[in-house]
């Protein structure tokens, strides 16, 4: 048993150590501090409750926020931001709001990612050719590009596209991918050609790993007061909790043991991210690549993942001067395939083609709003759409008509009855012959709000005037002599009226399942 914890371990380690680095330099910081978060990852997370076999560290999902945060409050914030990321992952934890994460719409994570995939993409593509990056958002990298053809290093840019190559090829030979990782291969392989020809390409730059970490001051904590900050720190704690959730629903399909307990997962991450804050180092998530490696190698307990860490630290103590043959470009390269991995290609064709377009469309947008506003806009856009776009679906509505002869016409309602499908209810309604008895019946509602109940009771006084004078008894006196309204005209027919209708407390709402006029005159 050990000595399969023991070997996914090693594949973790291999598959974690160039994505700590490249993620850490994409965010902007020293490439050390992607490495602690992921010792933290192995060490810390790696021992607590909640999944047993994913493994967290840097993400690329947060690369693009923690890159504009730094930006904009500096390097001295961030341990700061994740923190309180962390803190607040803790308190959603304990309050048991884990469980709640699944309740996103999968459509707006999906669109989430992609959006993330896109800027992330947008940005590298600039390292893998050695070209700064242009200042602002994405838009501006974006619309940067045609500028790239006559600024790139060609031989930075073969680096990296080698990397995407290889990176896309060695997984295909799957008794090789099994032993030795691709990026690995990718990166490793890209170190080795660069030093062995001496090409002169921007590699990374390594100050040592206590030099990295940098513990908040007083001062720093001070930055909390500020509202862009809070902002910045629920969009960590949010988006690192989504991401790590919806990982350990998609590891527990890899394996036949424990199920995830997602709250204390959350109390696991939560915990990660105020050690990551502690020390000044990047966010951290659970993360579907590495967690998947370890599936794969083997992992059967929580041992693998806590040695990975284990192996991580052993190497940035001893031998950091490694990173500094390793060629930015690669990196860059590695960065744009995950980037390209997190737009959901195939799952937009399988909703395309199962007739799930409105899906699409929230993913979509999505998408777009995070590349032309931000991350926290552009989320807040897709939830908005995501939830306009059920209220939609589920705003069914029918309006049947039965003509029953001389016992007048019955109109029957069913579905769901809200002011979206308002219009078509009235059209309806003012379709029913004005010379014919009418009887209303709503048994077949399942909810009515405001609107639509004040309405049909505006559609039952409309038929009452023209047909005569309602009194106190409710009895209605028209031309044909009296006939009984009652008091309970919208009521619906499977209990108690305000159950029906949600409780809405209107007169006229009785148990009877039928709202009567009188014989209309001619």
């Amino acid at each position: 048993m050990w000595r399969g914890e023991l070997a996914a371990s090693l594949v973790v380690f291999l598959v974690a150590l160039p994505l700590c680095v490249g993620v850490a330099v994409a965010s902007g910081v020293p490439a050390e501090l992607g490495l602690v978060t992921g010792i933290v990852g192995g060490l810390v997370v790696g021992g607590l409750p909640g999944s047993s076999l994913q493994v967290s560290g840097p993400a690329a999902g947060l690369t693009v926020l923690v890159y504009e945060a730094v930006r904009t409050y500096g390097l001295s914030a961030l341990g700061v931001l994740v923190l309180g990321a962390g803190v607040v992952q803790l308190g959603l934890g304990v309050l048991r709001l884990g469980r709640w994460f699944r309740a996103v719409s999968v459509a707006v994570v999906q669109g989430m990612l992609a959006g993330i995939g896109l800027v992330l993409v947008a940005g590298q593509v600039y390292a893998m050719g050695d070209v700064a990056a242009p200042g602002g958002g994405a838009v501006e990298k974006v619309t940067g590009l045609g500028s790239l053809p006559g600024a790139v290093d060609p031989v930075a840019l073969a680096v990296g596209g080698a990397t995407v190559v290889v990176l896309v090829v060695w997984p295909r030979w799957r008794r090789g991918a099994r032993f030795v990782p691709a990026p690995l291969v990718a990166v490793g392989g890209a170190a080795v050609v660069t030093g062995v020809f001496d090409l002169g390409v921007r590699r990374v730059e390594v100050q040592g790993l206590l030099e990295a970490v940098r513990v908040p001051s007083v001062d720093d904590l001070a930055l909390l007061s500020q509202m862009g900050v809070v902002g910045t720190v629920l969009a960590f704690a949010l988006i690192a909790s989504a991401e790590s959730l919806f990982s350990a629903a998609a590891v527990d399909q890899l394996h036949d043991g424990p199920r995830t307990d997602y709250d204390r997962e959350l109390v696991a991450q939560g915990a990660g991210n105020v050690v990551c804050g502690v020390l000044g180092a990047l966010p951290m998530t659970a993360v579907i690549v590495r967690s998947a490696a370890n599936v794969r190698a083997g992992a059967r307990t929580k041992a693998s993942r806590v040695l990975h860490g284990v192996w991580l630290l052993v190497f940035a103590a001893l031998l950091p001067g490694v990173l500094e043959v390793i060629p930015v470009a690669a990196l860059a390269g590695l960065l744009v395939y995950a980037g390209c991995k997190l737009v959901p290609v195939r799952e937009l064709v399988v909703l395309w083609r199962g007739r799930h377009r409105g899906e699409v469309v929230v993913l979509g947008v999505t998408a777009l709003a995070i590349v032309a506003w931000n991350l926290f806009e552009g989320v807040l856009v897709g939830l908005a759409l995501a939830v306009a776009k059920t209220a939609w679906d589920i705003s069914h509505v029918q309006v049947e008509t039965e003509d029953q002869g001389n016992a007048g016409v019955v109109v029957r309602v069913v579905g769901n009855a809200t002011f979206l499908r308002l219009p078509k209810l009235l059209d309806a309604l003012e379709g029913v012959p004005q010379d014919r008895d009418v009887r209303l019946e709503l048994g077949g509602l399942r909810h009515v709000d405001h609107a639509c109940a004040a309405a049909l009771a505006a559609w039952r006084a409309g038929r009452v005037q023209e047909s005569g004078t309602v009194g106190e008894k409710g009895e209605l006196e028209g031309p044909a002599g009296p006939d009984k309204v009652g008091r309970g005209g919208l009521a619906g027919t499977g209990g108690d009226s305000r159950e029906g209708l949600e409780g809405q407390k209107l007169e006229r709402l009785g148990a009877q399942g039928r709202m009567a006029t009188s014989r209309s005159t001619s």
